[in-house]
């Protein structure tokens, strides 16, 4: 049976052998987040959005690992940009949920997104 070790060592050889795969960056983001590696997974989910600008449920658990390491400014922009992009392309449930983290950052944090 495949451990989570197994699986997030295999997505991190998948990223090595395939460097510009944004979904395979966001899937070891996925797993390292779940492993509680936060720093892995911000770094994951800003390769995936660096790939692929228009990768919409990326910015949104930037915006979530950025959390979790207590970057709350920096989650703000990952979420406000992932705003602009879901809008863009229509992705109207991401857009959704990453403006309601915005709110609860301003309204936990104290935090609003740049240029607010």
């Amino acid at each position: 049976m495949e451990t989570p070790d197994d699986r997030i060592e295999k997505l991190r050889a998948l990223t090595e052998s395939e460097p510009d795969d944004a979904l395979a960056r966001f899937l070891l983001g996925r797993e390292a987040s779940s492993l509680g590696l936060h720093e892995e997974a911000r770094d994951a989910f800003r390769a995936a959005v660096e790939i692929d600008p228009h990768y919409t449920a990326a910015y949104r658990h930037w915006g979530n690992a950025l959390e979790a390491l207590g970057e709350y400014a920096e989650a703000a922009a990952a979420y406000a940009r992932g705003v602009r992009v879901a809008e863009n392309s229509r992705d109207l449930q991401a857009g959704k949920e990453m403006a309601a983290f915005l709110k609860r950052l301003e309204r936990d944090r104290g935090v609003k997104p740049p240029g607010e």
